[in-house]
């Protein structure tokens, strides 16, 4: 399911035809019919094909957009939200190769039909957690009510307090470019769906909505994350259903017997025009496909193109997934936007331009004719315009959040030394603060303080669910004009100039992601010009398989790593481990997210111009060698002729040596 659809529909097209010089008794009636029973069950597996196709990419790009909600919802770091993200690539290890290997000579509809009841059933699994745990527990610092209320939370919190809970009682060619396309279409509605899923409430459903005293804007908020999952895992399950109902080929129409299917054979392979068909009549054999698996392998590994392209793009899809699977995460962290938010401007923005790249990237290789040699060029020029652009990036980050004790003092200076006891300072020192807990609150000065008691608030009022602190010492003493000390909860927003610069974010990351993708076309030709055609199959399970063991899993991993030693402020589980990160360094995280990703896409480049001087070396040497060979024959033929004409006029009477000479 993971090799080229063109594969896919061309082999499924495979039947026996009948021998050469055997006369047909069909009418031309009865052959009409054939054809259009063909063209019929041929449109119905493209059609099928491109729902899995649908189905398999929302699942991902739901998953994607669902990190940040399950960090918060399981309170984990971003590293091993990485491993749960490359989890779900394990799967293809252990069938991606042998199936792109004996699925081309097997029944391929059943085969594509049992991996969609596998997919659908994970990612089914993926939801089981939110209906075997408890309940979504955040801190509040009261309970539900429309009163006004006089409390004080600087007395009120110590170390032993246990937090409440707003749990109370109550408890997801034309045919190829066709099927690329509606995969591409799959990440959109799973960002979309994330976008969607993202405001509800997580456990919504299971208790009074009336009782939660949250929004999405809310730093403890986590919205419906398993819901997307169930709905993800049902697409899937009703996408395999059609593969049952399939037979394993269809004759191929007469009409297209004599058509040049068959256009990228021998365009770059010079030396073999062999065609690798099953044999008509006979079945395949297991075992004797098994035996040219490993010379099959060492075959494929042993062209340098192969190899090279092999590399370049792993290297380029390890930026690529670390760059996407976090993307919403630094929008939220470094912008200050909402989850929800971030995923709605990913699934309407960034994938249609990548899906407007890959469409125009295919335009320009059919209109302009371009060969294989300015494909690889092509596929150079996009990913250094593309990488070039990502670097405009660094220069377009907001400032960090203005933090009591973690990026600022509670005198309002900066910058300060993040140590133990930052959070701590005189003007709260009388109250029995926890410094584990993450309540923010926005102070009147436009601090942020990780809580109102740490801000040295002694009353509060509720209204709605509106909070407000009042008789804030610690907002008091930083108070940049009439010495208000009143707080909300929640953290402040950015600095006024970070939306404007959220923009400029969005235009630029637009523009690059369309410059990336235009080279997805021109290397997919390239891939499959630069092996035999009787490797075809395999060699895209080799490189999705690579793809998906040296770059869908890894990095996620130690992007996610790398990206948790920016935390400033980290949450503690209930049982007293370390939890997910509350507040991160803007300026380590934008340097890490961004440099790593550059730096990939570097050395991706100079693997791609290796592959591109291969190429020109194996062009030249090719073409040296057909124009000899070429040549060497143009001369035997003449000189064949030349023997042939003087021995008939040696045969003829009226001749002699020399007569063409004689005056």
């Amino acid at each position: 399911m993971d090799t080229s659809s063109n594969e896919n529909i061309q082999l499924f097209c495979k039947s026996s035809t009948q021998p050469v010089g055997q006369p047909s008794f069909k009418t031309e009636y009865s052959s009409s019919k054939e054809e259009q029973r063909c063209c019929g069950e041929l449109k119905v597996f493209l059609g099928a094909l491109s729902f899995v196709y649908f189905a398999k990419a929302l699942a991902e790009g739901y998953l994607k957009s669902t990190i940040t909600q399950i960090e918060r919802r399981f309170d984990i770091p971003s590293s091993l939200v990485g491993v749960i993200d490359g989890s779900f690539e394990i799967g293809n290890l252990l069938v991606i190769t042998f199936v792109s290997y004996f699925g081309a000579k097997l029944h391929r509809p059943k085969i594509i039909g049992t991996g969609c009841l596998i997919m659908g059933v994970g990612t089914l699994l993926i939801a089981m957690p939110q209906f075997f745990m408890q309940q979504y527990r955040y801190e509040k610092y009261s309970p539900f009510s429309n009163s006004t209320l006089s409390l004080s939370p600087c007395s009120l919190e110590s170390d032993n307090q246990l937090p409440r809970s707003v749990i109370e009682k109550s408890q997801s060619k034309r045919n190829d470019g066709c099927v690329q396309t509606v995969a591409i279409i799959g990440p959109i509605f799973g960002f979309l769906l994330g976008s969607l899923c993202a405001k509800l409430y997580v456990d919504i459903g299971f208790v009074n909505l009336d009782h939660v005293t949250i929004t999405p804007k809310d730093p403890q908020w986590v919205g419906a994350w398993w819901l997307g999952y169930l709905i993800a895992g049902i697409v899937s399950l009703l996408a395999a259903l059609p593969f049952w109902c399939l037979p394993k080929s269809l004759p191929r129409p007469r009409s297209g017997e004599d058509s040049s299917s068959s256009s990228e054979k021998s365009k770059f392979i010079m030396d073999d025009h062999t065609d690798y068909q099953t044999p008509l009549g006979e079945e395949s054999k297991i075992m004797e496909m098994a035996r040219d698996f490993l010379p099959s392998l060492k075959n494929l590994f042993g062209n340098p193109l192969y190899l090279l392209y092999l590399c370049a793009s792993t290297v380029q899809f390890n930026s690529l997934f670390g760059m996407v699977t976090y993307k919403p995460k630094y929008i939220e962290q470094q912008y200050g936007q909402s989850s929800s938010k971030a995923n709605l401007v990913i699934g309407l923005i960034n994938i249609p331009a990548v899906a407007l790249g890959i469409f125009s990237g295919g335009i320009v290789m059919k209109k302009f004719r371009i060969s294989v040699y300015g494909a690889a060029k092509l596929y150079l020029g996009s990913s250094v315009l593309g990488y070039l652009l990502f670097i405009s990036l660094f220069a377009l980050g907001c400032e960090n959040s203005d933090v009591a004790g973690l990026t600022v003092s509670y005198q309002g200076t900066k910058p300060v030394s993040y140590h133990e006891r930052a959070l701590f300072s005189d003007c709260n020192s009388r109250c029995k603060c926890s410094e584990t807990k993450w309540e923010p609150v926005c102070g009147e000065n436009g601090i942020t303080y990780a809580s109102a008691c740490l801000a040295g608030c002694q009353t509060s009022t509720r209204s709605g669910k509106t909070l407000i602190f009042y008789n804030c010492t610690c907002v008091g003493i930083a108070a940049s004009k009439s010495g208000n000390s009143s707080g909300l909860v929640g953290r402040c927003q950015k600095d006024n100039g970070c939306p404007k610069m959220f923009l400029y974010f969005l235009v630029i990351s637009v523009i690059t992601s369309y410059t990336l993708s235009l080279g997805g076309i021109p290397g997919y030709i390239l891939l499959l010009r630069c092996i035999k055609p009787q490797l075809k199959s395999f060699a895209l399970g080799i490189y999705t398989l690579a793809i998906r063991v040296l770059a869908g899993i890894p990095a996620p991993m130690y992007f996610g790593i790398l990206i948790d030693t920016s935390c400033l402020k980290w949450g503690f589980q209930r049982c007293g481990s370390k939890g997910s990160c509350r507040l991160y360094d803007s300026d380590a995280f934008r340097h890490i997210y961004l440099g790593l990703t550059v730096m990939l896409g570097t050395v991706s480049i100079f693997l791609s111009i290796a592959v591109l001087f291969t190429l020109k070396k194996n062009c030249v040497s090719k073409h040296r060698s057909f124009r000899t060979k070429t040549e060497g024959t143009m001369v035997s033929t003449r000189i064949r002729k030349e023997n042939c004409t003087t021995s008939d006029l040696l045969l003829q009477p009226n001749y002699w040596p020399g007569k063409e000479t004689q005056l």
